[in-house]
């Protein structure tokens, strides 16, 4: 009698051990034809743990928080990858992982703190409590006179017009919203061509893609349309026959996704859908390994692995055309697609 109890305890462990799995594992997908979708699913799988990105440096993985972040804005702009947007938030939560990229406070990064930010307010999160950390209130208080947002660091200030157009995309979307010199300072970097460079008070200005087209996103969210809109007519300039984008002479799908988001949250359509069909010719088909279909490979020629995380995940935004400003993961679905193959 006691045998057979213990027998139907064990059963019944088993199956309630079985559900909790069922309950907690991300839901299947069906495949899908969709080109997004498909590729944000395929980002979905290559997280490490199903929570993070890690970067390999002579043989030791260490913590990539801003890649984590690239592919929850991903899922974010596809609609997907839910359980594993929600994943990954927490992990960029944890302690360690928080004051590895923001800073510890003393040590504060103005760039990540803005990116954490966006990241909060696109996933419904509260950034002024996120891990413990008010970002909102650290990201103004790294913001000088001069409107410039900056590092304070014992190793030096690496900000740079990223860490501009982040920082006015987040707190745009704030109830106080963007600080009127942060516009200003971020409009007042622009070259004489209408362009954006990438590094900031430089002795020749430099225009570069991917700044242009985070800076043009970050100008009209808080309504700066006449400096956005010289960027945008730079930006279109720059456009490849193919539809690419190049960064250092060389067209690929990180600054081609940046610049079709830019295009296609500006009105530029056709320049945009020119730009989602380069980026469509990087993704791994039906023909390639099955392990890599969806996939978006940084540049034409062989796909690598170690650079199509990062490529897919700024290439998915160019595929929805979904910008910073109004990304919105609300509404999201689980699970993490796959490319509906024959």
């Amino acid at each position: 009698m006691i045998r057979t109890i213990v027998r139907r305890l064990a059963v019944l462990t088993a199956a309630t051990a079985a559900l909790a799995l069922v309950a907690t594992a991300p839901a299947a997908a069906a495949p899908t034809l969709n080109r997004a979708d498909a590729a944000a699913g395929w980002l979905a799988r290559q997280l490490v743990d199903g929570e993070r990105f890690e970067v390999v440096f002579d043989g030791v993985a260490y913590a990539d928080q801003g890649l984590t972040i690239d592919a929850v804005f991903a899922f974010a702009a596809s609609k997907t990858g839910g359980s594993y947007r929600d994943a990954a938030l927490s992990w960029l939560a944890e302690p360690g992982t928080l004051t590895g990229y923001i800073g510890d406070g003393t040590e504060a990064y103005a760039g990540a703190t803005a990116k954490l930010a966006l990241a909060a307010e696109v996933t419904g999160a509260d950034p002024a409590a996120f891990g413990g950390v008010d970002l909102v209130t650290r990201l103004r208080g790294l913001q000088a006179t001069s409107g410039r947002f900056s590092d304070r660091s014992a190793w030096g200030d690496f900000s740079n017009s990223f860490t501009q157009s982040l920082a006015v995309i987040a707190l745009d979307r704030t109830a106080a919203g963007a600080p009127a010199s942060a516009v200003s300072y971020l409009a007042g970097t622009a070259c004489a061509d209408g362009s954006f460079p990438l590094y900031l008070e430089q002795p020749v200005c430099t225009g570069d893609v991917d700044a242009t087209a985070l800076a043009v996103q970050a100008l009209r969210a808080a309504g700066d349309h006449v400096h956005a809109y010289g960027g945008l007519t730079w930006l279109v300039a720059q456009q490849q026959a193919d539809g690419g984008f190049a960064s250092a002479g060389v067209a690929n799908a990180n600054s081609t996704g940046l610049a079709a988001q830019a295009l296609q949250s500006s009105g530029r359509l056709l320049a945009a859908a020119k730009a989602r069909t380069f980026l469509r010719g990087l993704q791994v088909g039906c023909a390639g390994a099955a392990a890599d279909r969806g996939a978006i490979a940084y540049t034409a020629g062989a796909f690598d692995p170690a650079t199509a995380p990062r490529a897919t995940a700024q290439a998915v935004l160019g595929l929805t055309g979904r910008g910073y400003a109004d990304l919105d993961a609300a509404g999201s679905s689980p699970a993490a697609p796959t490319l509906a193959c024959p």
